[in-house]
Parts: structure tokens; sequence; C-alpha cells
């Protein structure tokens, strides 16, 4: 078990070396490198903070929901009826129907227009609006998602349903487009991975790290220190650190 714990701190450690130099890694492993950030600390870098474990909100993109996945979810209701205060499958009006999708696909958001204007962040107009933007209509009278192509999804008014159709708005009628979407993810640098260690792609570039603070860090772990330290000497270092800890 100690091993095995030994080895899962080990791929934190190469997880928070690989974010400060810049490099991608597969998001789904967990990040909580508090004694790296420690040590970074002590040898005068910056710690780093990731957000790891929280949850998705609505005040600000970054929530790991892409505005497709707004859009396919909210499809799923087109033929609700419009209800005043509605905001199920059984009815809904048009800020009903934005919470109601948000939350499925774990957002937090607003009940009222009023509110929901304020989410994300602001897009200049309507050329620049992609899907799963929340498009809302001066004094906040009402608001829509849109669906790319010319096209919004939105619950129009009572004897209507939830409906996809053309985008009928200019922005003369528009108040803001909020985007709620989290940002394209950059493509991942390539790299290896085995169940005791790890070959990482690019791993004796040079680091965005000084030598000095390079070498602070390897040697907080008990490395050695050379004139030219790599991104593997760090990993090293923390590999026997953690291995050395286990045996304990």
């Amino acid at each position: 078990m100690a091993m095995i714990e030994a080895v899962s701190r080990i791929a934190e450690i190469e997880n928070r070396v690989l974010e400060l130099t810049g490099r991608s890694i597969s998001a789904d492993r967990a990040v909580n490198a508090a004694s790296f950030d420690a040590a970074l600390g002590a040898a005068g870098g910056t710690k780093r903070t990731t957000g790891a474990g929280t949850n998705p909100t609505a005040t600000g993109t970054g929530t790991g929901v892409s505005g497709d996945a707004i859009v396919e979810a909210a499809k799923k209701y087109l033929g609700v009826p419009y209800v005043f205060g509605g905001e199920d499958a059984s009815g809904m009006d048009c800020s009903g129907l934005v919470q109601r999708v948000l939350a499925d696909l774990g957002i937090d958001a607003p009940r009222v227009v009023s509110t929901q204007q304020s989410m994300g962040t602001e897009v200049g107009s309507l050329a620049d609006a992609q899907p799963g933007d929340l498009i809302v209509t001066h004094n906040a009278d009402h608001i829509v998602i849109y669906a790319g192509n010319g096209m919004i999804i939105h619950a129009p008014y009572e004897g209507r349903t939830v409906s996809l159709q053309k985008n009928y708005l200019t922005d003369a009628d528009i108040q803001t487009i909020r985007r709620v979407a989290a940002p394209a993810a950059p493509a991942a640098a390539p790299s290896t991975a085995s169940a005791g260690s790890r070959s990482i792609a690019g791993s004796d570039s040079r680091s965005s790290l000084s030598p000095e603070t390079m070498n602070s860090l390897i040697t907080s772990m008990g490395g050695t220190a050379s004139a030219s330290p790599s991104i593997a000497d760090l990993i090293a270092a923390a590999q026997m650190s953690m291995f050395a800890g286990s045996k304990a």
C-alpha cells in the first residue's frame, strides 16, 4: 500500500512540474501537491493553484462544459410548452430553460434573466457569438441560447413551445451576450505512461524555472545539484524522495 501511495504522489508531482513548465497532461489525474508547493515557495518560486476538485459555477468561463454540450442539452427540451415560472420538462419559461439546461451540465445558474445576464464573460457582438452563448435582450426581457449557424433555442411566450429557430435578434436588440462555456482546450503534448514510471516527451527541454530554482527544488528532495538541471532531474529527485519516505 505504501508503494502505491508513493507512486500516486510521484504522478502528482510530475503533474505539477509539467504545469509549471507549460506542458499539458491528462486532465483525469488529481493534483494534490502541497509539499511540492512548499518546496517551490522555499526556493523562491511561485505557488500554483489549479482549482482541482472544485465544482463548476456559472460566474465565469472555465466550467469545463463546451458550448456544443450546452446546445445539445437544450435540444432535449424542444417541444416543452412555455409556462411562466416553469423550470422543468413539464413547462418552462426562457430563464427556466437556461437554468435547467445549465443545471443538467452541473453548472449552478441564477433563476431569472436579470441575474443570468451577469454570468460568464461578455461577448462583443453577434458576429463573435459561439454555440452555447446566452443572448439577453434589452432590459433583460428575454434570454435565448445561441445554437450556431444563425439559430437560437428559446422558450418564446405563452402558447408556444421551446423552439430551435432562426435568430431574429440584431445587435441593436441585445443588451449583452454571455459566454459560460469553457474555452477550447489546447492539444495535449504527447506522453507515455507506465505503472511505476513515466516517460515525458521533451522532459529534458529547458524549463521556465531558473537553474537556481530547479537546483533548490532538487536538493530539497535529496537530489544533487548540477550545472544544467532538467525536468527529468527534478522528477527523479521527487521519485527518490517519495520512495524513501514510503520505506520509513
